[in-house]
C-alpha cells in the first residue's frame, strides 16, 4: 500500500469512527486518571510555569469539574489555571463564544500577559476559534483529542453533538474555517488509541507555528492522561515569543512515537 506524505490526511469521506472495540476500551479512562495519581512525584518534575494564566475548556456535555485534575496539575507548576465557568458545554449556543472571548481578555488585562488556552476535544475547537479572533491576547493554543479537521462525522459523538448544540454538521464554510490553524503557536496531542474521534481528525496540516504530539489514550481520559499532561506542561512552559516544536529527546522517545508516523496507515 502506497504511504501518504507526512500530514497528508485521507480524503474526508473516506475517514470512519474509531471501531467499536476502540470505543469499548474507553473504559480505561479511570485508570489513566489513577496512573496520573501514582506518577504524581514524576509530573511534578515537568518544566514549572511563570505564573501565566490559561484557560481549560471542558469537552462535549463536559462541566468544569471534568478539567479539575489537570488545572490542579497546572496550578501546581505554577500557572494560574483556570476552567472557562459556563457549566456544561453544549456548542456553540448563543452568547457562550462572546462570553468566553470576554473572559479572555479579562485575564489578559488582569495579568498584563497574554493568556494560554488549553481544550479538550470539543472545548479545542473553543480555544483554536478564540485564538483566531483574538490573537494578540493568546500566548498558544493546545488541544487533547480535538476533531478540527477531516470528517465532522468521523466520530463516535456527532450524533450527540447535533443533539446537545442543535446545529447540524452540514456547512462547508464553516468546517473550512475550523480546519484553519490558529495564527499563535498551536499544539494537538492525539491518539491512534482514541475510541471517539478518528485520529486523523486531531492532525494539524504542517506549518511553522503548528506541531502535534502522539499519546497512548482514550478520548475520555486523554484530559487526565499522564503523558498528556506532561506533554501540555511542556508546551506551556516555553518563554513567550520562543516557542519550538516539541523535543523526543532522552526518554520522551520511548513515550512520544516520531511524528513521521502519521502519514502511515
Amino acid at each position: 500500500m502506497k504511504k501518504r506524505k507526512t500530514g497528508e490526511m485521507p480524503a474526508a469521506q473516506q475517514l470512519q469512527p474509531p471501531s467499536p472495540l476502540l470505543l469499548a476500551l474507553e473504559g480505561r479512562a479511570p485508570w489513566e486518571l489513577g496512573a496520573s495519581l501514582a506518577s504524581w512525584p514524576f509530573l511534578r518534575n515537568a518544566p514549572a510555569g511563570d505564573g501565566h494564566s490559561l484557560m481549560v475548556f471542558p469537552g462535549l456535555a463536559a462541566p468544569d469539574l471534568s478539567t479539575l485534575p489537570l488545572r490542579a496539575f497546572l496550578r501546581s507548576l505554577g500557572y494560574d489555571a483556570r476552567g472557562w465557568d459556563l457549566k456544561f458545554n453544549f456548542g456553540p449556543r448563543a452568547g457562550v463564544l462572546e462570553q468566553s472571548l470576554e473572559r479572555v481578555e479579562k485575564m489578559r488585562k488582569e495579568s498584563g500577559r497574554k493568556v494560554s488556552l488549553v481544550g479538550w476535544s470539543l472545548g479545542g475547537i473553543y480555544a483554536r476559534e478564540i485564538a483566531k479572533l483574538m490573537p494578540e491576547a493568546v500566548r498558544c493554543v493546545i488541544t487533547l483529542g480535538t476533531p478540527f479537521t477531516g470528517s465532522p462525522k468521523a466520530t463516535n459523538a456527532w450524533r450527540i453533538y447535533e443533539l446537545a448544540s442543535g446545529h447540524k454538521l452540514d456547512d462547508p464554510k464553516l468546517l473550512a474555517k475550523v480546519r484553519e490553524a490558529p495564527p499563535v503557536p498551536t499544539t494537538s496531542v492525539y491518539s491512534r488509541t482514541d475510541g471517539v474521534v478518528a485520529w486523523q481528525c486531531s492532525v494539524n496540516e504542517p506549518a511553522k507555528h503548528v506541531e502535534n504530539i502522539e499519546v497512548t489514550a482514550s478520548h475520555v481520559g486523554m484530559g487526565v492522561n499522564p503523558v498528556a499532561w506532561y506533554a501540555v506542561a511542556d508546551r506551556l512552559a516555553q518563554a513567550q515569543g520562543r516557542w519550538k516544536p516539541f523535543h523526543r529527546n532522552g526518554w520522551r522517545q520511548w513515550v512520544y512515537p516520531d511524528p513521521e508516523r502519521i502519514g502511515d496507515d
